[in-house]
């Protein structure tokens, strides 16, 4: 018994091994590129791992995320700008105000028992009003030309360790990732698990069986809601600079659909191997110019079709005929 709880947990071992390497092997203070290629991956893998829960276990289809990590974003910065206070200690209000803003839509679709199609046009309707809220209140947002931000530092932690801003907010991320999939794997195993099952297998017959549908969709969209709120401020910390133009529908949303869908849905590591995939992907093609867009999608069509079920999955199920490493690993799928 003992040997086999060890063998599952081994992939998890393996890939934080390698996670809290990375600042140790590629950062360089001199070089902040590399480093925030990595902190973009480990963002939009939370944000995956986000819409993996409401999304791949609730079939609640969301394309708000921009709007929903902008409002983290700008609720962390200007609390902690107006009381004169750290990000810090604002950082899960901006995250609570975004949760609480999810759960209610969430609330408002499983009353009216909207559809997926339905869901997914009201939230990108909700993206586009976030949008034209935070150009249009210029005079507490800085409208379009936003405002510098880089208050999620810790300059304290950075002399005790001797590791660079970069290599900190990594390993915050990472944190932050660890307690996200931790929580997904504690959702999948628990009697949430059962009912988000029954949910996306048959939501009339659900009901019928007694689940609380309305209750379990708006838990669900909170937790996704609130974690996106949490990392909307590290992607505003990466880029020095918080602007609307940075949560746009194009510059998330598609993003993390796309992480999501090449990782492998209801997967465990999937957000993070799509992340990883992507976001190289989308840095490799930036010397084709105009032909960027175009390259790009050619290259995830041949993905898609190569892994339909997603990256991790379908390895995983490869490695499982051939290799006894396969089975360990299938096994830290199921749980």
């Amino acid at each position: 018994m003992n040997v086999n709880v060890t063998r599952g947990r081994l992939p998890t071992v393996i890939v934080f091994a390698v996670l809290l390497a990375i600042p140790l092997v590629f950062f360089e203070p001199s070089t902040t590129y590399i480093s925030r290629r990595f902190i973009r991956v480990m963002i939009f893998a939370i944000l995956a791992m986000a819409l993996n829960i409401i999304f791949g276990e609730t079939d609640q289809l969301i394309l708000f995320m921009g709007g929903i990590a902008a409002v983290g974003a700008y609720t962390t910065a200007l609390t902690a700008d107006a009381l004169g206070i750290s990000p810090w200690l604002t950082l899960f209000v901006g995250a609570l105000f975004a949760g609480v803003f999810g759960a209610l839509v969430c609330y408002v679709a499983a009353r009216r028992q909207f559809t997926v199609i339905v869901l997914a046009i009201v939230t990108f309707a909700s993206q586009m009003i976030i949008s034209e809220l935070l150009v249009g209140l210029r005079d507490i947002t800085r409208g379009s030309t936003g405002f510098p931000f880089s208050g999620l530092q810790l300059p304290a932690i950075e002399q005790a360790t001797g590791f660079g801003s970069y290599a900190i907010q990594f390993y915050v991320l990472v944190a932050i990732f660890a307690g996200v999939l931790g929580l997904y794997t504690w959702l999948r195993r628990s009697k949430y698990g059962l009912a988000f099952a029954a949910i996306r297998q048959d939501e009339f017959a659900a009901r019928a069986t007694g689940v609380d549908v309305i209750k379990l969709k708006v838990f669900a969209g909170f937790i996704a809601t609130f974690v996106i709120g949490l990392v909307g401020p590290f992607y505003g910390q990466t880029t020095g600079i918080i602007i609307p133009s940075l949560y746009s529908f194009n510059s998330i949303d598609v993003l993390v659909l796309i992480v999501l869908v090449l990782g492998g849905l209801r997967s465990r590591y999937g957000p993070l191997v799509g992340a990883a995939v992507v976001i190289y992907i989308d840095n490799f093609l930036g010397n084709f110019g105009q032909w960027r867009t175009v390259a790009f999608g050619l290259l995830l069509t041949i993905l898609f079709l190569y892994f339909r079920d997603g990256i991790v999955p379908s390895a995983t199920e490869l490695l499982a005929e051939r290799t006894p490493l396969g089975s360990v690993l299938d096994r830290g799928k199921a749980e």
